[in-house]
Parts: C-alpha cells; sequence; structure tokens
C-alpha cells in the first residue's frame, strides 16, 4: 500500500461548488447543504484498504451527527475506467453494503477533487455552516494493520467542537491512504 497525505488546504478556505450524480441517480450540488450547521465533504472510493478499514466508522459518524445538524457527502473521484471497481455500480452496492445515509457522488471529471486538492482516500474536509473550511485532516490515527482503535476522534473533536460554539483547535494531521487515481493528463502539478 502506498501512502498519500492530504494536501492540508487551508482553513477558512471558502467550499468549491459542484455539482455530482449520486447513486441514488439524483444530482447533488453543495446548495443542498444550505441549510446545515456544518458539512462534512469524504473524498472516498470502494477498493482502497484505506477506506474500507474505516467505512463502517465514517457510516456510524453520519448516523451519530447528521441528526445533530452535521450533513455529509462522500465523493469519489477515482478513474473508473482504469478501477472499475470504483464505478457507479459498484458505488450502489459500497452504499448498500456500508450502510451510507449520505449522498455518495462521482467526480467522473475530477475538477471537484482538484477544486478540493483531494489528494488521498479517505481525505477529509470539514466546513462550517458560512462553508469555510475548519478542519481537514485524518478521521482518527488508526490504520490499517496498526492495532490503534478506530474511533473518528480527531473529525470527532473538531464536530463536537464546532456544534458547541467552540474553535476547532488548529493543529491538525493530514490523512493518508492511498492517493486518488487520477485520469492520464489530470494530476495536479
Amino acid at each position: 500500500m502506498a501512502l498519500t497525505p492530504s494536501n492540508m488546504l487551508s482553513l477558512g478556505t471558502a467550499a468549491p461548488d459542484f455539482a455530482l450524480p449520486a447513486t441514488t441517480g439524483e444530482m447533488v450540488s453543495l446548495s443542498d447543504f444550505a441549510q446545515s450547521s456544518l458539512l462534512l465533504v469524504a473524498f472516498i472510493c470502494n477498493h482502497c484498504p484505506f477506506v474500507k478499514h474505516v467505512r463502517a466508522q465514517l457510516a456510524a459518524l453520519g448516523d451519530e451527527y447528521m441528526p445533530r445538524g452535521v450533513a455529509f457527502v462522500a465523493i469519489n473521484a477515482n478513474d473508473v475506467d482504469a478501477y472499475p471497481d470504483d464505478n457507479m455500480e459498484n458505488m450502489r452496492r459500497e452504499v448498500s453494503e456500508t450502510g451510507y445515509r449520505f449522498p455518495y457522488l462521482l467526480d467522473e471529471s475530477q475538477a471537484v477533487a482538484r477544486a478540493y486538492e483531494a489528494a488521498c482516500t479517505p481525505d477529509f474536509y470539514l466546513f462550517d455552516g458560512d462553508r469555510k473550511l475548519i478542519y481537514r485532516g485524518q478521521l482518527d490515527r488508526s490504520r490499517p494493520g496498526n492495532d490503534i482503535p478506530l474511533t473518528g476522534k480527531d473529525l470527532r473533536a473538531a464536530m463536537d467542537a464546532a456544534l458547541a460554539g467552540q474553535p476547532v483547535a488548529e493543529d491538525q494531521e493530514p490523512s493518508v491512504g492511498c492517493n486518488i487515481k487520477w485520469k492520464p493528463g489530470n494530476a495536479p502539478a
């Protein structure tokens, strides 16, 4: 497994807009989450061992925090021609298997991943009510094979602080995972 860290987009960055197809067949856009106090954007995919490691915790966090006003959306930006395990049909299967109750979108052009400067799967971005970035980085320190319990501690602390009206700690650790599988000529410079 090759380890790729997050690019750590600057805190305070405005959430880049998007309108992408979901596994439900609907188009989902950034504006669909306007009523939520927080928005978590997670870049994930189906085949990455790092995502497989966290997917149950991600689903559980969605179940716990969505009723508290945190909107969740997951985006798959991998090249589905080169990695067919990540195509829309398999994304639908992933939603069924994991129990994700949040939209799972396909960024086939990879333009959204580039706008967010996403680098790896999983890669997490938490935005406040004004859609300014307040957290980016790891779910927690657990990785496949390192025997650290998977708790979502880092992301959970950021969401809890923001929901309580407290500042989110700026000392944030990058996420680590598989690199986004860029189409030829699409990889950021």
